[in-house]
């Protein structure tokens, strides 16, 4: 389990020891026996049914909370899975039927807003309403952020637990409205608390000391964070910011502790190199647009020498993606081809001719030969991977690029090793890309996008695509990359 689970369970203890029921719980095993099931029932049964006042239902909301705290484990999954049960505390159904009949049937119309109200209150399942209380509860939305990233955690081994995700997700969706959240800038001035928590929550770009912090904090480098009232210490997402002279093509170079500092004033570009959820609990609620409208906003009016914002992004899905083009026996072409290239990779290298031999050598990217080898194809492979290789739902395979194109930006440059970090080997082969947010384009990109999917691209990226789809075709561009031995 999470250490800052931990510890945040242990502060919301001792948070709610004043409003716990001076009736003790049953005594229930930490790890939720079959035998306990009934006594739980019993306890969320009688708390939904009651009806109370605002103090007694914290009381009652606390109450149920430091059961949960009490589990582990292997008795808080069995605990959601009781909450997720559709029987015990699901929408009764056949009350939303009876209401609807009489709503269909209704023809005076102060009846049909009554039985609108009926069918409102009938649609709210009793699991609703019992988390809803913690709302009043002392840190009580926190407790139900960790409780949920602990449910996503669970949920690959047991799917009735998405029932019970639908409704935290709809539930704290509502709480967290983007208009009820604040913007402010982090630097090394904020709370020490704070910036452990920066620290502990990036997620892109590990920072791997408090020299290294301070160094993301200089007066070229900017982080912003949304908070929410109700967490007022706590960052929901934050986004790191470099100011810099043109396009950032690698990310060592970027976080490099030793470059020339320069002054704000003189940057043209705004790089977004790191974007980060810090609240594992509020995924699929998002709040990245608008954290980066509110960034761009701010530093077009405090530094309108900016002409360029572009993100300087990983590609998490493109090897994990090429390693399937080569397994699949239906991209016979591609597979061949590209096996040739790695072919004579591997050879000058002296390992197996496969993909993972060939990236996974230390030294792979300090031989001429192999990069010569190597570049074209796999910029090639990656420019195909981001704007034509789509899901089901037509959107592009890779996360971060559904995020960004969807927002409006447009994929405007591949970056050779632009991050040769173990991760961004592991995840890349060591490509990044930057998105650009052109300002003038972004309504529109995000109207294509949402419309048909439109992928926006820099000339420079369909050139790429179009020398190989058209004037060679795919097959004979990759026999040509596997031609280049020696260069």
């Amino acid at each position: 389990m999470n250490n800052r689970f931990i510890i945040s369970w242990k502060t919301l203890q001792r948070t709610w020891s004043d409003w716990r029921r001076s009736d003790a719980l049953p005594g229930i095993a930490p790890d939720l026996p079959e035998k306990d099931e009934e006594m739980v029932i019993q306890v969320l049964s009688e708390c939904v049914a009651a009806r109370h006042g605002a103090v007694t239902a914290r009381q009652h909301a606390a109450s149920i909370g430091e059961l949960y705290l009490t589990l582990n484990s292997s008795g808080r999954r069995r605990f959601l899975e009781i909450l997720a049960d559709a029987d015990q505390f699901g929408v009764d159904q056949e009350q939303v039927r009876r209401v609807s009949r009489l709503l269909a049937a209704n023809e005076d119309e102060e009846e049909f807003r009554q039985n609108i109200l009926k069918l409102r209150e009938a649609l709210v399942s009793p699991r609703q309403q019992l988390l809803q209380q913690f709302n009043a509860l002392p840190q009580g939305v926190k407790f139900l952020i960790d409780m949920r990233a602990e449910l996503l955690e669970f949920l690959p081994d047991s799917p009735t637990l998405k029932r019970l995700d639908y409704d935290l997700q709809q539930l704290l969706a509502t709480w967290f409205d983007v208009g009820f959240l604040q913007v402010r800038q982090i630097d090394w001035q904020s709370p020490a608390a704070l910036l452990e928590k920066l620290m502990e929550y990036e997620a892109v770009h590990v920072i791997s000391s408090w020299s290294d912090l301070r160094h993301r904090l200089e007066w070229d480098r900017q982080c912003y964070a949304f908070f929410h009232p109700a967490l007022p210490e706590e960052p929901l997402i934050f986004i790191e910011v470099a100011l810099v002279k043109g396009l950032a093509p690698s990310i060592q170079v970027l976080l490099e502790e030793h470059r020339d500092d320069i002054h704000p004033e003189e940057a043209d570009t705004a790089i977004f190199y790191s974007i980060s959820n810090a609240q594992a609990g509020l995924k699929g609620i998002s709040f990245g647009p608008f954290l980066i409208k509110k960034v761009v906003d701010s530093l077009s009016h405090t530094l309108p020498n900016l002409k360029i914002f572009s993100t300087l992004s990983p590609i998490p899905g493109f090897r994990r993606w090429l390693e399937q083009l080569l397994a699949d026996d239906t991209s016979a072409q591609d597979k061949e081809s590209f096996s040739t290239v790695l072919e004579e990779a591997a050879q000058a290298l002296g390992v197996e001719a496969n993909l993972a031999s060939v990236i996974d050598h230390p030294d792979w990217r300090e031989n001429p030969q192999v990069c010569g080898l190597l570049k074209e194809p796999l910029l090639t492979l990656c420019a195909r991977y981001l704007h034509q290789r789509r899901a089901k739902d037509n959107a592009p395979l890779d996360p971060v690029a559904r995020f960004h194109l969807g927002n409006g930006a447009r994929i405007e440059q591949l970056n050779w090793l632009g991050d040769v970090s173990a991760k961004g080997m592991r995840e890349s082969c060591g490509l990044m890309v930057n998105y650009l947010y052109a300002l003038n384009d972004i309504k529109h990109n995000i109207e294509v996008y949402s419309q048909e999917k439109h992928i926006a691209a820099a000339p420079r990226i369909r050139k790429l695509l179009s020398e190989h789809e058209t004037k060679l075709g795919p097959l004979s561009g990759l026999r040509r990359w596997g031609s280049r031995k020696g260069r």
